[in-house]
């Protein structure tokens, strides 16, 4: 993760693509309708694209030559809902696709799918599953940034599964030597992006998610 340019085969780049894109669409008109009607919250949209982005930057090595990194897409999924995520991710993927050579095109549409909108699902729903027990905000935001991360390296497992099926083990056992390669890194990876997670969270007035969700502070 990111599934690096010309990696997938070309059905299956352009399956996710289309998968994607009713999200994206969807992502759009909520990120419009927020702005509209609290103009005073692109600053910390802003925050969220940006925290996204370094994040998911960060590359270290894992084994057999891949790489695992933070996503940071569960601080938006928290602050905006996952479909919010799903425009913001996309762009930052678009950027770094562009720029850092960090993913591609061709495999945007899995990259979004992956980073964007499972993880940021994932997360919300995490969070939302806290606040409704009664967790303390900083346990939710961690259980929904940690929980986000390891969602998205899993979805990839999978999407990379379904391309490159194992010659004896099919599907499932494909699924397991991708998870337990991105495993070795990320498990450490997205206890520390949940941590980071929460003292930005807080940095940014993270008491105001007492009255949006109900959560203890």
């Amino acid at each position: 993760m990111h599934i690096m340019e010309g990696f997938l085969p070309a059905g299956h780049a352009l399956a996710w693509t289309l998968v994607s894109a009713p999200f994206v669409v969807m992502g759009a008109r909520r990120l419009t309708r927020i702005i509209s009607e609290r103009p005073e919250a692109r600053l910390q949209l802003a925050a969220a694209a940006g925290f996204t982005f370094v994040l998911s930057a960060l590359k270290l090595p894992s084994v057999t030559g891949s790489c695992s990194h933070p996503t940071g897409t569960g601080l938006g999924a928290v602050l905006f809902g996952p479909p919010t995520m799903a425009v913001l991710g996309t762009l930052v993927l678009l950027f770094q696709g562009l720029l850092l050579a960090h993913g591609g095109l061709t495999t945007l549409g899995a990259n979004i799918f992956s980073m964007a909108i499972a993880g940021p699902w994932v997360a919300y729903g995490v969070w939302r599953l806290s606040s409704r027990l009664g967790l303390p905000v900083a346990a939710g935001v961690f259980l929904s940034a940690f929980l986000g991360d390891l969602a998205t390296y899993g979805v990839t497992s999978a999407q990379l599964a379904l391309a490159f099926p194992d010659a004896v083990g099919g599907f499932g056992g494909a699924l397991l030597k991708f998870g337990g390669i991105f495993a070795v890194t990320q498990l450490p990876l997205a206890v520390a992006e949940g941590l980071v997670t929460v003292v930005v969270v807080n940095a940014l007035g993270g008491r105001g998610l007492v009255h949006l969700h109900g959560a203890k502070a």
